[in-house]
């Protein structure tokens, strides 16, 4: 099954209210006015896109260890994937189909990481839950993300939604802010230049793994 098939029939299940998450029309619609708003604001329209230069980052991974961009792209060109974190099913499922498109990336000799604004524990928890093997890296206080345009504050009502649903952002993140990444799907080539780049303002919706395997194709014959 498809990543948008899988996203697409968890999506009709959670908004017609079916077990284990049971949600009431009313948090549905909060829902859909927060995600209905981003997408008004053009706020994805100024994220970097291909063509640009790509901020570079020193970052740690739930082990400490410090992961940096330029290392990275030594080998050769990198899959960068910005994720809200391990309390979004949505992510956790994209996680898993980046996870099982790995072996392919890597056959172009291409690196894949995931960035997240939340603390180590969690990124644990994500490594865990998803059983990943590639690096999952914690973007303190966002500020990777928003280098690359994708940080956002989350409205008010929306906050309060949060809070009642018991997701609790600022323990989750370490960070008091109520903000987050709009999801983000980046190939750099090898010299930082952007080369492929997919941001949506709704969470539900991710590209295909695959829909990158033709630049990292042209990426690795570029590099050969």
């Amino acid at each position: 099954m498809s990543l948008r098939a899988r996203l697409d029939a968890f999506k009709a299940d959670f908004e017609a209210g079916k077990a284990p998450y049971n949600v009431p029309p009313a948090v549905i619609e909060i829902m859909h006015r927060a995600t209905a708003e981003l997408i008004a604001s053009g706020a994805a329209q100024g994220a970097r896109k291909a063509g640009d230069v790509a901020p570079s980052f020193s970052l740690t991974d739930p082990d400490g260890n410090v992961v940096n961009s330029a290392d990275l792209l030594k080998r050769g060109a990198l899959v960068l994937s910005f994720y809200r974190g391990v309390w979004c099913p949505y992510c956790n499922m994209e996680l898993q189909a980046l996870e099982a498109a790995r072996p392919e990336f890597e056959k172009y000799g291409a690196s894949l990481v995931a960035i997240s604004p939340q603390t180590a524990p969690n990124s644990r928890k994500s490594v865990r839950q998803n059983k990943l093997s590639f690096p999952i890296l914690s973007d303190a206080n966002g500020e990777l993300a928003e280098a690359f345009g994708l940080r956002f504050r989350l409205p008010d009502y929306l906050v309060e939604l949060y809070k009642q649903l018991k997701n609790d952002l600022p323990s989750f993140n370490n960070d008091p802010s109520w903000t987050l990444p709009m999801p983000g799907r980046y190939v750099i080539g090898q010299d930082g230049v952007i080369l492929y780049s997919e941001v949506n303002p709704d969470y539900t919706r991710r590209p295909e793994p695959e829909d990158m395997i033709p630049v990292l194709q042209q990426a690795a014959a570029v590099k050969a």
